[in-house]
């Protein structure tokens, strides 16, 4: 027996083209088998990174005024940072997730991430064209999770 969207299902009704392969179907949670804290650390420590490098290539725009060399040398050293993170979370993901599902997630991650940034630190207005844009990249990732 398995769980699938709250309901049990044997072996032979199992949704099978929903699940095709095992580290999309523990990401989704669709079925009962317990994630390893690695693979839930993955997305959590590529959105703590994303945030660092989002300030690291985007955050001088607020200070336009400084001097580029400065800039250039606090976005270096913020990236540090990011670094820190992002690889030990693409090593951990790996172990669960495939390189195309990593990227993916981080593109996302970085979609998400970018929008809160440009809206609340950049004070730049969201549109509904944005939203339609970022929906049809979601759509997209959508499809590298199924397999």
């Amino acid at each position: 027996m398995h769980r699938f969207a709250g309901v049990l299902w044997t072996d032979a009704v199992r949704p099978q083209h929903l699940i095709r392969s095992p580290a999309a179907s523990r990401f989704l949670l669709f079925c009962d088998t317990p994630m390893s804290l690695q693979a839930l650390l993955t997305p959590a420590m590529l959105l703590v990174s994303n945030v660092f490098m989002t300030f690291a290539w985007y955050g001088h725009l607020k200070h336009k005024g400084s001097v580029l060399m400065l800039a250039i040398l606090a976005s270096w050293s913020i990236a540090f940072f990011e670094y820190c993170i992002a690889v030990p979370a693409n090593r951990w993901g790996s172990d669960y997730f495939n390189t195309a599902q990593l990227k993916t997630m981080q593109e996302v991650i970085t979609l998400l991430v970018f929008t809160c940034f440009s809206v609340f630190w950049l004070k730049e207005s969201l549109t509904i064209n944005h939203l339609i844009g970022f929906a049809l990249i979601a759509a997209g990732a959508a499809f590298v999770f199924r397999g």
